[in-house]
């Protein structure tokens, strides 16, 4: 007899209970890198053929989508993992799935982001991001991008390390739909939970001290504040938080996640102090996406350097950088 169910928030009918594994067949869906959830509960790959989809339950299918070089100036290290790439890019608003291929091989970059989200019931099984994506040379990084509650963040990561990739997290928890400006005390409380579980949590953030060493303080093993709004392009808007968050914040890796509209808000951000940048937008949204990876891959690794070199003290009045002894007229007149 045939029953109803909720599948990715559409009723849907089924000719009977079923396995999972003969559902995902039944509407066609793919079964390669796909996290499944009954009723809320994370259905583990190797029970699929046995654990029964019945009327009324709710069925969660998800995979990934796009979400929103050299060994210089040290590396980035992050929960004991090292990076040679400070610069960590996104797969989301690119045009075509060759072209964010093409824009990571240039950047440089070794880790990538991409969104949880539920499988298209229409799509088929055809290529998945993934497919674009070199798994060997970049880290994936699944992200919460979109949820607006600790329970979904939390359901979020939890669904993608079933789907096989990764207990690493960036972890997003929404508190306002306009300026995606985060809740940092769902923030808090879902980075608590999810370092419980054995996640490596990467908590995108806004620029407060206070919040940054309570994130440290759950378990956080990197913070991402902000530099300006997601997606605003209108560069490091915060100079002097960050400068304070740099100064404080010294147990973990602190990686700027937002606001980057071009090279130099990227060098403006290393020579802050940033032990990385996190950017998408900048780069997918530029007019030529892979030269500007290879522009952001340069300006990170300058910025580092110049952070690292340490740049002259700023004066009021003029030094002169040539020897002023022995200069033709100087008559015993002294520069002060």
């Amino acid at each position: 007899m045939p029953v109803r169910i909720e599948l990715n928030g559409e009723s849907r009918e089924i000719p009977a209970p079923i396995s999972v594994r003969r559902l995902l067949e039944h509407f066609e869906l793919p079964t390669d890198r796909v996290a499944v959830e009954r009723n809320r509960r994370i259905v583990p790959r190797t029970g699929w053929a046995e654990v029964m989809v019945e009327a009324g339950d709710r069925i969660e299918v998800v995979h990934f989508v796009g979400g929103g070089s050299g060994r210089d100036a040290g590396e980035l290290r992050i929960a004991g993992r090292s990076f040679a790439s400070r610069l960590i890019v996104g797969t989301g608003k690119y045009a075509t799935h060759e072209i964010m291929a093409e824009a990571h091989r240039r950047s440089g970059a070794e880790m990538v982001t991409v969104a949880v989200r539920r499988v298209e019931l229409k799509q088929g099984t055809g290529r998945s991001l993934l497919d674009f994506i070199d798994t060997d040379t970049m880290m994936i990084l699944p992200n919460t991008a979109g949820c607006y509650s600790v329970d979904d963040a939390v359901r979020t990561a939890r669904l993608g390390r079933e789907a096989g990739l990764s207990e690493w997290v960036k972890l997003e928890v929404i508190g306002d739909e306009r300026t995606l400006f985060p809740d940092t005390a769902g923030l808090i409380e879902a980075t608590r939970i999810l370092v419980s579980e054995g996640f490596v949590v990467m908590p995108y953030t806004n620029d407060d001290l206070i919040v940054a060493r309570r994130l440290v303080d759950a378990g956080a093993a990197a913070i991402m504040p902000l530099g300006a709004p997601i997606g605003s392009g209108m560069g490091i808007q915060n100079v002097a938080a960050m400068r304070i968050l740099r100064e404080r914040v010294t147990e973990v890796p602190l990686i700027v996640d937002a606001g980057v509209g071009t090279a130099s808000d990227a060098v403006v951000a290393m020579e802050l102090g940033a032990d990385g940048v996190l950017m998408n937008t900048a780069i997918a949204g530029a007019d030529d996406p892979p030269a500007m990876a290879e522009a952001m891959n340069h300006a990170v690794r300058a910025g580092r350097l110049a952070y690292e070199a340490g740049r002259i003290p700023r004066k009021l009045y003029a030094t002169a950088s040539s020897p002023v002894e022995g200069s033709i007229g100087q008559s015993g007149f002294e520069i002060p």
